[in-house]
């Protein structure tokens, strides 16, 4: 567990204590993953920078604990994704920004868990698309911020990450093709 920070863990042993032994696993993490953001974001004053940072660090410790949980990691980081952005658009916070520390943070939980980061890069990038249309912001452009998240997430675990990543982003069918490539294109230079 080396790259969570403490608040991360912190988060994690919440989400831990609040969803174990749920009968709906995926909707409690939901749940908790909103409840996380909306008391941790309500107060801080500069949402733009500490706000988001501390949303990543949210994502990732809900996302490392869907194995103590007894759910996928895959579907943790979908719905913590989405949650998440969902909280920082009820409080009027930047939704494309947080599609992006989301989705980055999905991949970075992940990572401490070793799963396929490929697959929780395409979940995370879903979550931000479904938060998205749901709160009524373009699905194309918090697409496009989520796969920099989790673009620059997968860069930062370094070794063949970035590849696996941006492979799986290229080929996941519910992902919009033509936003994918237009950001992985950019993310090489």
């Amino acid at each position: 567990m080396g790259m969570l920070s403490n608040f991360a863990k912190e988060v994690s042993s919440t989400i831990v204590s609040t969803v174990k032994g749920a009968d709906d696993v995926l909707s409690s993490l939901r749940g908790a993953v909103k409840n996380q953001v909306v008391g941790s974001l309500k107060d801080v004053s500069d949402m733009a920078t500490t706000g988001m940072d501390t949303l990543a660090d949210i994502v990732s410790g809900s996302v490392s604990a869907a194995s103590d949980v007894g759910t996928s990691v895959v579907g943790a980081a979908k719905g913590a994704v989405s949650s998440a952005v969902s909280g920082v658009s009820e409080l009027g916070g930047d939704v494309l920004s947080a599609a992006q520390k989301a989705a980055q943070g999905a991949v970075s939980g992940a990572a401490e868990l070793g799963g396929d980061l490929g697959e929780v890069a395409v979940s995370a990038v879903e979550g931000a698309i479904e938060a998205a249309g749901s709160v009524g912001v373009s699905t194309g452009d918090a697409a496009r911020e989520a796969v920099l998240g989790v673009v620059k997430a997968a860069d930062e675990v370094g070794g063949e990450v970035g590849k696996t990543v941006r492979a799986a982003l290229m080929s996941a069918a519910s992902l919009p093709h033509d936003v994918v490539e237009k950001v992985l294109k950019g993310s090489e230079s």
